[in-house]
């Protein structure tokens, strides 16, 4: 037989100070989980200047195929390839095309295109043209404090490297 107690509550709940160290574990699990799902700086930059490479390594090939001359420009924040149309002129190419607009992720920026035997340009652009190779060129990708130099030689092989210049690049043959 079970007696009771007058004054004494038979129910146990869970404390302030209980709750609070529970929910205190769980935002720290979570932002835990957070900062290891979310790539920093130097991985994002790392994939979008691999990504250039790529690209641009696509438009010299498509333009040594297809005879018509491709062209990138940028803008800093983004970038995009023209291609000579029938008439001559310089038409933006498409959505659905691999060499469509790109824009840069948020804090991401293009700059200092130098091209060989050029003088500096107000412009960042490169044209491929079928007949030749493209002039070797540096451009300089940065997020953050994160900076890559993308590097092309006059024999075709594009590389992403440190921006100190040091280092290991991943090469792109053409």
């Amino acid at each position: 037989m079970r007696t009771s107690v007058p004054g004494i509550n038979s129910r146990r709940g869970f404390t302030l100070i209980e709750v609070l160290v529970v929910l205190l574990i769980m935002g720290l699990i979570v932002g835990l989980v957070a900062a290891v799902v979310q790539p920093d700086d130097r991985a994002r930059l790392r994939v979008e200047a691999d990504r250039l490479v790529q690209l641009l390594d696509l438009a010299a090939t498509q333009s040594r195929l297809t005879g018509r001359s491709i062209g990138w420009t940028s803008d800093g924040a983004g970038y995009r390839f023209w291609r000579i149309s029938d008439s001559g002129d310089w038409e933006q190419i498409g959505a659905g095309d691999p060499l469509r607009a790109r824009t840069l992720p948020q804090g991401a920026s293009i700059s200092n295109l130098r091209i060989e035997t050029m003088p500096s340009q107000d412009t960042m652009r490169l044209v491929f043209a079928p007949d030749d190779f493209a002039p070797a060129f540096t451009l300089e990708m940065s997020l953050g404090r994160a900076r890559y130099t993308l590097a092309d030689s006059p024999v075709g092989e594009l590389r992403v490297l440190p921006a100190t210049g040091t280092g290991d690049g991943q090469v792109a043959q053409r």
